[in-house]
């Protein structure tokens, strides 16, 4: 069943949100391969398959297929993660999931430490409009550009 296109039918709330997105892609310190890891991961959580689809590609430009792979493991394989991506990572898991986690202490504490105030606040702002993307993506069905091979 065809559902609707949200970025047409509220294309103002669509701005807004790419609005976010601008601040988070041009005006943080965040590093743009970090920025994409935490949006797939949190996409992968969430289900959303355009923003998997997305931001895969957006990771293979500048990352390798393997680590792209393992992604949904990274606590397995911390060699492959640099400290700081498996801080945001495990911080991305510990927000997606705040209903479960209740942001614990022991989380906060950990991304404090892997990140400077305003770095942590940014963070913590990807993470929240990924899941803003993802809970109108995945219900409305947005279409991948991936192909059946």
């Amino acid at each position: 069943m065809a559902r609707l296109n949200w970025y047409e039918v509220a294309p103002d709330g669509a701005k807004a949100l790419l609005g976010v997105h601008h601040y988070i892609t041009k005006n943080t310190n965040l590093p743009e391969e970090l920025i994409h890891l935490v949006f797939l991961r949190v996409s992968q959580i969430n289900g959303c398959a355009h923003c998997i689809d997305m931001h895969t590609r957006d990771l293979r430009k500048t990352m390798s297929v393997d680590k792209i792979a393992l992604l949904p493991v990274w606590e397995e394989v911390p060699h492959i993660f640099s400290d700081q991506q498996r801080a945001a990572l495990a911080w991305a898991e510990e927000v997606t999931r705040v209903s479960e986690t209740h942001a614990s202490d022991e989380a906060y504490a950990a991304a404090a430490a892997a990140f400077a105030p305003k770095d942590l606040v940014d963070l913590t702002i990807t993470i929240a409009t990924m899941n803003a993307f993802n809970r109108l993506g995945a219900p409305f069905r947005l279409p991948v550009s991936a192909k059946a091979a």
